[in-house]
C-alpha cells in the first residue's frame, strides 16, 4: 500500500508531461494554420516559381 501511495504523489515526470502538451498543443494549432491558408500559400510558392521562371536567361553583364 505504501508503494501505491508514493507512486500516486510522485510529480516528478509532471513537467515533462506539460511541455509535451504544450508542444502537442502547438504542433496542432500550427496544422490547422497550414490547413487554412494552404491555398494562399500555395498561391505564393506559384507565383514565386512563375517569376523565377521568367527572368532572363542571359548572365548578368561583367563590369
Amino acid at each position: 500500500m505504501d508503494l501505491m501511495k508514493s507512486l500516486w504523489s510522485d510529480e516528478s515526470g509532471q513537467g515533462l508531461t506539460e511541455y509535451a502538451v504544450i508542444i502537442a498543443l502547438v504542433a496542432v494549432a500550427l496544422i490547422a494554420v497550414l490547413i487554412i491558408f494552404r491555398n494562399e500559400i500555395a498561391k505564393t510558392f506559384n507565383r514565386a516559381t512563375t517569376e523565377l521562371r521568367n527572368q532572363p536567361t542571359n548572365p548578368a553583364p561583367t563590369v
